[in-house]
C-alpha cells in the first residue's frame, strides 16, 4: 500500500537508557486529579469521577529545549504531571489488572493556553485549543517499568526560572494510575502507544517569553522547556 502522502512521521518519545524510541498514538490527560489543584480550579475534589481530554500525538516535545511562545494566548500557563505510557491496552480493563498495562513512566507538561480555556469555559465549547496546540506537551525519556517500579509516591515539582512554582507528591493523586486506566477503558480502548497524563499539583501559573521551566518527578525524570 502507498500512502497518497509521504514523509509524515510518527511522533515519539525516546526510551531512557536505549536508542529505542517510544510511538504515541494518542495522549489523554485526566483533569483536576489532585485535591489542591482542584479547589484552585474552583472544583469539589472529593473524589467526583474523572474527567478526561486529549491532546494531539504531535504535540509531545520529546526533551523540551527551546520552544516558541505560543501564538493566540497572552495567559500560557504550566501543569507539570506523570506521564503513564501504555504498552498494552483493551477494554474494560479493571484496576487490578490496569498496571501490567503499562511499559514506563516519564514526566510531562500540559502547557495550557488560560485564556482560551476560561473562554471556552464560559461558552461551553470544547478546549481543544486551549490545551492541543502545537508543541504543547513536553515529556523526557520514558523509564520503563523494568528500571522504576510502579511510583505509586514521589515528589513532583516545577520551578520557572529557580523559584518553586509546583509542588505535590505522587500519593496525593485522587484517582490512582491504575484507576485513572480503568475508569478511561469504560470509554475508549486503550492501545500500546498511548500516553496518560495524570493531573497536577496546585500552584499552576503563568510562563512569559524567556522563563525557564525545570519539572521533575522522584525517580522518574526531569523536563527542562526555555520559551522565546
Amino acid at each position: 500500500m502507498t500512502f497518497i502522502i509521504q514523509g509524515i512521521d510518527i511522533p515519539s518519545v525516546p526510551v531512557a537508557g536505549s536508542d529505542a524510541l517510544f510511538p504515541v498514538r494518542r495522549i489523554w490527560c485526566v483533569g483536576r486529579n489532585y485535591a489542591d489543584h482542584a479547589r484552585e480550579m474552583g472544583s469539589d475534589p472529593d473524589r467526583e469521577p474523572p474527567f478526561f481530554f486529549a491532546k494531539p500525538a504531535d504535540s509531545v516535545v520529546p526533551g523540551g529545549g527551546v520552544l516558541p511562545f505560543p501564538s493566540a494566548t497572552k495567559d500560557l500557563h504550566h501543569e507539570v504531571e506523570l506521564v503513564v505510557a501504555m504498552g498494552a491496552g483493551g477494554v474494560d480493563i479493571s484496576a487490578e489488572r490496569a498496571l501490567g498495562c503499562v511499559f514506563g513512566y516519564a514526566v510531562g507538561l500540559d502547557m495550557t493556553r488560560r485564556d482560551l480555556q476560561a473562554e471556552a469555559k464560559r461558552a461551553g465549547r470544547p478546549w481543544a485549543l486551549a490545551k492541543g496546540f502545537d508543541q504543547s506537551c513536553p515529556i523526557s525519556a520514558i523509564q520503563p517499568v523494568s528500571a522504576v517500579g510502579h511510583p505509586s509516591r514521589g515528589r513532583l515539582t516545577l520551578s520557572v526560572n529557580g523559584v518553586l512554582r509546583q509542588q505535590g507528591d505522587l500519593r496525593d493523586m485522587i484517582w490512582s494510575t491504575a484507576e485513572a486506566i480503568a475508569f478511561l477503558s469504560r470509554f475508549v480502548a486503550l492501545a500500546p502507544g498511548d500516553l496518560l497524563m495524570t493531573g497536577t499539583p496546585a500552584g499552576v501559573g503563568a510562563v512569559l517569553a524567556g522563563d525557564l521551566l525545570v519539572g521533575e518527578c522522584e525517580g522518574i525524570g526531569r523536563i527542562e522547556v526555555r520559551y522565546t
